[in-house]
């Protein structure tokens, strides 16, 4: 088997390959022209391998990257092609909201199903939009590995920003062995809304906020500063995806939150726990 790590997934794949006992990670030459077209080729010989391609598709010229990459396996004539998205773009448009627009998330799915064998996607924003793919598919959660991190961190409290976050919130509290609960917010009168968790105090207590992506963290730095208001000992914010836009690391700070905690689906400073067992235990399912 051999692992192709696109740019915006060559960390996650030599992880990969790390942890795999049969996989070799594929060499390759590629580069952008002066115009920013991207170009690859393959320096193995793929005809009749199994291809693992591991490449979030955030922002577009990662997708195109994408899409590339994948016409060079199936030209090399490769037995199989798996493509691993660590984070899938443009998920979180999965109907239409109004009008004239389209569905993103399966636009992005039909582009990949050309060439796809199979799909792994990582903690999709909602697991119903794996069946836009025309390709075998296995949905996986970094959960497991960002709550091993939380547990060597003291946290005896997890929680959800919101009630649909809570099965997420309830499967990292299980693996660290802790309460948890999710923010509920309260209307008060016309113009204030009151955040704070639904039944349990976070009075002196280590408090990890868990959720799926992290994106403008408007809405995370209200709680963290309610939770700060309430007493808590200490604030940590977690995410298996981290697009951290629209200033939100700065939000984030100034609500008072210590610690920032992501994966690297989205490559940053704060990737602080890996992907790649996950993707590992899926493809024990695929191949």
């Amino acid at each position: 088997m051999f692992v192709v790590g696109g740019s915006a997934g060559v960390d996650i794949a030599k992880r990969v390959v790390e942890l795999s006992k049969d996989a070799v990670l594929a060499e390759v030459e590629s580069k952008r022209f002066p115009d920013k077209e991207f170009y690859i080729r393959f320096l193995d010989k793929l005809k009749d391998e199994d291809v693992v391609l591991i490449q979030t598709s955030y922002p577009d010229e990662n997708l195109v990257e994408l899409l590339i990459t994948m016409d060079a396996v199936v030209e090399a004539q490769a037995r199989s092609l798996t493509v691993a998205l660590p984070y899938f773009s443009y998920s979180r448009q999965d109907k239409k909201f109004k009008e004239g627009e389209p569905i993103s998330a399966r636009a992005v799915a039909n582009m990949v199903s050309l060439y796809a064998d199979n799909v792994i996607s990582i903690d999709p924003h909602k697991d119903y939009i794996l069946d836009f793919f025309d390709a075998q598919t296995k949905c996986c959660s970094a959960v497991g590995e960002l709550a091993a991190h939380l547990k060597k961190m003291d946290v005896d409290f997890v929680l959800a920003p919101d009630k649909g976050a809570l099965d997420t919130a309830q499967q990292a509290a299980g693996i660290i062995g802790c309460d948890f609960d999710y923010m509920q917010k309260t209307r008060l009168d016309g113009t204030t809304v009151e955040i704070k968790p639904k039944k349990l105090d976070a009075k002196e207590r280590i408090v990890a906020i868990v959720d799926d992506i992290i994106s403008t963290g408007g809405t995370m730095a209200k709680s963290i500063a309610e939770l700060k208001k309430q007493g808590a000992k200490k604030v940590i914010v977690c995410c298996t995806h981290g697009l951290f836009i629209g200033g939100a690391i700065e939000k984030l700070k100034k609500a008072g939150c210590d610690e920032i905690i992501a994966t690297d689906t989205i490559k940053s400073e704060y990737s602080k726990v890996s992907c790649a067992p996950c993707i590992v235990e899926a493809l024990k399912d695929l191949l």
